[in-house]
């Protein structure tokens, strides 16, 4: 290379770092020499060039919202056993899937026994929002009531609140399961009215609709609570064995089979 070519190009990066352009600089020499070859024009190197960038600064966000939603694990929706779970309505989420339902402000409450796939399904649609530009957030639930009590005793509350509401989607993870003081209920209101047409929500709940004055407490609020998770929502029921459960049960079987040398109560075989 030429005295002036390593000049430039030394220049070239420099001017990209300082413009926050770092695929370009990354790529810009083997694309040059690439289109050298090809004898592309100008434009259409500066095109492949400014295409490269646009996908890596695309991964990059949507690997900072992934991180930013901090799911537990992630989901996909392949791994999904849908035939396991036939009460599982397969058209509609595939259609949840396109996110509409977030640019129209509604909610999504997943019902169902403990470990038949709820979850499952909340975080791969919440991943899904993710990879497609929406700020996300995944609580467990009674891991929220805890941030919402202890920000409100350190007069933080509403910094948090603020920071909820620039949410696009709101995912709250295994409602029911521990039930809320008094505080903690009228605090996750607080949240879920403030949400109301403004944010998307994701629930999953084990309990069905009649029983969350076991969780919220008083029938007034969960009454007020239900008709603003409810007005515009789609409702997915998660019916059939915990997934868990079945596990365990296979793994039982499995260790309770035949060993060489035993009988099938695991008495040794006199001889």
């Amino acid at each position: 290379m030429k005295q002036t070519e390593t000049t430039s190009l030394v220049l070239l990066r420099h001017h990209l770092k300082h413009l926050r352009l770092p695929t370009i600089g990354a790529e810009c020499e083997k694309v040059a020499t690439r289109a050298a070859a090809d004898n592309t024009d100008h434009l259409a190197y500066l095109l492949q060039l400014t295409e490269l960038e646009l996908l890596d600064r695309e991964k990059r966000a949507a690997e900072r919202r992934l991180k930013a939603a901090r799911f537990p694990t992630i989901k996909t929706m392949d791994t999904f056993d849908f035939a396991a779970r036939p009460s599982v309505n397969k058209v509609l989420v595939a259609e949840l899937m396109r996110c509409e339902y977030i640019d129209s402000r509604e909610n999504l409450l997943l019902v169902g026994n403990p470990g038949t796939g709820k979850s499952h399904l909340a975080t791969a649609l919440a991943a899904q929002a993710c990879a497609k530009g929406y700020r996300v957030r995944f609580f467990r639930t009674t891991e929220l009531i805890t941030s919402l009590i202890e920000a409100r005793d350190e007069r933080n509350f509403l910094r948090l609140k603020t920071a909820l509401a620039k949410l696009d989607l709101l995912v709250l993870d295994e409602l029911g399961y521990v039930p809320a003081s008094k505080v903690g209920a009228e605090l996750l209101f607080d949240v879920i009215s403030t949400a109301y047409e403004r944010t998307s929500l994701i629930v999953t709940t084990n309990l069905p609709f009649e029983s969350w004055t076991e969780v919220l407490g008083s029938e007034r609020l969960t009454g007020a609570t239900l008709d603003r998770l409810t007005h515009r929502c789609k409702i997915i029921e998660t019916k059939g064995e915990s997934y868990r459960l079945k596990d365990a049960q296979t793994r039982t079987r499995r260790a309770t089979i035949k060993q060489p040398g035993q009988t099938l109560d695991g008495d040794p075989i006199s001889t």
